[in-house]
């Protein structure tokens, strides 16, 4: 558990934990991944908003490369490599 510093002394309050819905990562990404997916859907379909091409395909690389690295990072926890990021647990296949 954290501990939030308060501006007087000696009155630190504990940080209470994220909601369940927050700690779960993947709904995010797929959410996301959608977003950009119909971004660049409407901008290669609709010839007008032909501008939005070049953000939307940054949009989908970009999230493409996130997903990678939360992949790789998970992966690095299964294995219990040092140095892989912390705060994965929940991810984790529970022995």
């Amino acid at each position: 558990m954290l501990i939030a510093m308060s501006a007087e002394p000696g009155h630190d309050r504990a940080v209470p934990p994220l909601p369940a819905a927050l700690v779960h990562a993947w709904p995010f990404i797929a959410l996301g991944a959608l977003g950009w997916i119909v971004a660049a859907a409407v901008a290669f379909l609709v010839p007008a908003l032909a501008s939005w091409r070049p953000v939307a395909l940054a949009g989908l690389g970009v999230g493409l490369l996130g997903t990678t690295i939360f992949l790789l990072q998970l992966a690095a926890a299964r294995r219990g490599a040092r140095g892989a990021q912390a705060g994965l647990e929940t991810y984790l296949d529970q022995k």
